[in-house]
């Protein structure tokens, strides 16, 4: 039986039909740039297995700015008053707008405290007691690598004013030896137990080592109040704060922290490093 022209036609017309109907795109609702629910559904699913970090760190920290970056460190030539060996610094006589945060004893080993050190870039001095910190080393390890220095604080917090020589030369030079072993450091600054001295320890320190001898204008307790030694009641440029640990119902490093870097930065100062300085 023959096929007749027409036939054919009609066959490859819905052929035709068939082919393109199999390429064209699903049919439904199409949403704005063309995305279909479906798209946004899967979109959504990825954005929340991978989410963007957007908090900046010093939100994290609770902060509402970021620190202001400190100015190039200028070591400074610091005076010997009364022919003693070394100089005695409460504070930096510059007039940067920083100061000075320095941690004394090493108690307070929170591995958030390193997070914040890192984040915030904070360029923090850690004053150890080898009796204090006990086998907590590891922990002033990981707070150096994120920036922070070590420096000495005796081996073991005792009073150094009165005590003969032998006696002041072994808490430091034994404590200057522990870190050396520890961190293959030698620090050059030193501060004494509870800010008392003699110039017994000025001259111990000096054949230990140390170049400066760093006590503070500034205290924070464990409540985060900050007291002064001297001078005027607020912070000002130069100011060496030190951060003593806390009693056990005091607030924990981290909340005195935030709550000293906001009194900074209520003064327009900014945290600097120590031993760009002194």
């Amino acid at each position: 039986m023959r096929r007749t022209p027409g036939l054919w036609a009609v066959a490859l017309v819905v052929l035709a039909s068939l082919l393109l109907a199999g390429c064209a795109q699903p049919t439904g609702p199409v949403g704005p740039g063309g995305a279909k629910p479906g798209d946004r559904a899967a979109h959504s699913t990825r954005s929340a297995d991978s989410p963007t970090h957007t908090t900046q760190p010093y939100h994290r920290w609770g902060l509402t700015t970021p620190l202001a970056a400190p100015p190039p460190g200028r070591r400074l030539r610091l005076g010997l008053p009364g022919g003693h060996p070394l100089p005695v610094v409460h504070r930096a006589p510059t007039r940067d707008k920083v100061v000075f945060l320095t941690y004394d004893d090493g108690a307070e080993k929170d591995p958030r405290f390193v997070d914040m050190v890192r984040e915030l870039r904070l360029p923090v001095s850690m004053f150890l007691t080898d009796s204090v910190v006990g086998p907590g080393y590891g922990h002033f390890a990981r707070l150096r690598s994120v920036g922070a220095s070590i420096q000495n604080h005796t081996l073991d917090h005792a009073a150094l004013r009165g005590l003969p020589y032998a006696g002041q030369r072994a808490e430091i030079c034994g404590q200057q030896n522990k870190l050396r072993a520890r961190f293959g450091i030698r620090p050059r600054l030193f501060r004494p137990p509870y800010g008392t001295y003699d110039t017994t320890t000025l001259r111990a320190a000096a054949h230990c080592g140390v170049t400066a001898v760093v006590l503070w204008r500034a205290a924070m307790e464990g409540d985060g109040e900050l007291t002064y030694a001297h001078g005027p009641g607020r912070l000002r440029a130069g100011d060496i704060v030190s951060v003593p640990s806390a009693e056990p119902a005091g607030l924990s490093l981290r909340e005195r922290t935030t709550k000293l870097l906001r009194e900074i930065q209520e003064r327009g100062l900014t945290v600097g490093r120590l031993e760009d300085y002194i």
